[in-house]
């Protein structure tokens, strides 16, 4: 499996999303839309903070896109 890659333009946006703490959507490939707060990533995936305070992991493989929202 190849290293985390912070090159990657993808690896350095989702970092300035958790640095300025903003609020996302995540589509699944299943379809599902979750929303919240990136804490963290790592190659495999996203913590994902939900408003209740819930984290949820979404493995990277899982995801279709991440939209973090204007406000």
């Amino acid at each position: 499996m190849a290293d985390f890659d912070t090159t990657l333009p993808s690896i350095r946006q989702i970092q300035n999303i958790i640095k300025d703490k903003k609020q996302v959507q995540v589509k699944l490939l299943t379809g599902e839309l979750l929303a919240g707060q990136v804490l963290w990533q790592d190659k495999e995936c996203l913590c994902l903070v939900e408003g209740s305070g819930q984290q949820t992991f979404v493995w990277r493989q899982a995801i279709a896109y991440v939209k973090p929202n204007m406000s």
